[in-house]
């Protein structure tokens, strides 16, 4: 295994250890844990290194390569002929739109993309996700029989862009207000740590049915931003006033929203489930009070590494100018009344809606 000590490699790792496999895990040595099974052997070197790996690797002859780290075009050249087979994770940046949601027109990615939308084409179209688009061709020129996944942003212990402390860390700090854009509304397909690994390890234990093919993986609920908040607010106990605000103005809400508009980026798991039998292990609901709890116990160091990654200043002084700015300028508002008032439609049957023609119903 390339890897095996980050958030999803350490389940991985313990999967693949209760299988019965003989785990031999290549990293730099940089983040030992002791979750780690003690009868997993450690490779030091770096993965990012051609020569370093090709030497770590040297006469070394593996059934299985899970590959989660490092420069995976280079990764699978050396495993070429070493392996007899490989499972590796890359990134929904490959998807074009996903970082430039004006690739699309109108702007935004389409909700939901399956493996198969067009991927990023050319540089201008966003570096990144170009560079991604181009290792998964290089990987399945190499090794045809691989199984890759695109990952979305992980989240839980060990997690290297923790979305869920600029929420903890405003309760921890005493903050009754936090800014979403939009009602907070905006859809983001993020993993559990837990499920990403149950999907990786559902391609190792079914070879013939993921070789040669890319996965999507994800939770199966996609949660707006608003329903994360609210759920680690109920975890932890704390009222959380919600001020949205328009996206154009809500500039605190940035990091939560990781991208430069509102819009949705949703993935289509039809092809995990059905093909391998996914289904999360732990749901999205109960996984961010989960993840909320973690970082009570692990918090990340104010303007450490995780923070930094966040982009979020937790500039309160700031946050409470901007709230108080826009109540004001709501109340300043001219009142404008409507005669017969927008309606929701006549098919519409929930609150405020139309009423019931009859009092009592008959079956």
């Amino acid at each position: 295994m390339v890897g095996g000590t980050g958030p999803t490699g350490l389940p991985i790792v313990d999967g693949l250890v209760e299988r019965g496999y003989d785990v031999t895990i290549l990293h730099r040595g940089l983040h030992e844990h002791p979750e780690t099974p003690a009868s997993v052997t450690h490779l030091h070197a770096d993965p990012y290194d051609e020569r370093s790996l090709q030497e770590a690797l040297d006469g070394r002859i593996f059934d299985l390569a899970v590959v989660m780290y490092g420069r995976l075009r280079r990764v699978a050249e050396i495993l070429r002929g070493k392996v007899g087979r490989v499972v590796s994770v890359g990134g929904v940046p490959a998807y074009l739109g996903w970082m430039n949601p004006w690739a699309h027109h109108p702007a935004g990615l389409p909700v939901p993309v399956e493996e198969g939308a067009p991927t990023v084409a050319e540089p201008a179209q966003d570096e990144k996700g170009y560079r991604i688009a181009r290792t998964e061709e290089v990987l399945f020129d190499l090794l045809p029989d691989a199984a890759h996944f695109r990952y979305p942003y992980v989240y839980g212990p060990y997690q290297l862009v923790p979305r869920e402390w600029l929420i903890v860390r405003r309760i921890l700090d005493g903050r009754g207000r936090v800014i979403v854009a939009d009602e907070g509304l905006t859809l983001h397909h993020h993993g559990y740590t837990r499920n990403l690994a149950h999907a990786l390890l559902l391609a190792v234990d079914q070879p013939e049915r993921a070789a040669g093919k890319v996965f999507n993986c994800g939770d199966e609920e996609v949660l707006s931003v608003r329903q994360v908040i609210e759920l680690i607010a109920e975890e932890l106990g704390h009222d959380l006033e919600i001020v949205s605000m328009p996206y154009e103005i809500a500039l605190p809400a940035r990091p939560l929203l990781t991208q430069p508009l509102p819009t949705h980026r949703v993935l289509d798991l039809t092809r995990l489930k059905s093909d391998l039998g996914y289904r999360d292990q732990v749901p999205a609901r109960q996984a961010i009070g989960d993840t909320a709890r973690w970082l009570l116990e692990h918090r990340p160091a104010p303007g450490g590494a995780e923070e930094v990654v966040l982009a979020d200043p937790f500039a309160y002084d700031a946050e409470d100018r901007l709230i108080e700015a826009w109540h004001a300028a709501r109340a300043g508002m001219a009142r404008v009344d409507f005669d017969p008032l927008p309606g929701y439609g006549l098919a519409y049957s929930g609150p405020g809606g139309r009423p019931r023609s009859n009092k009592e119903f008959v079956p």
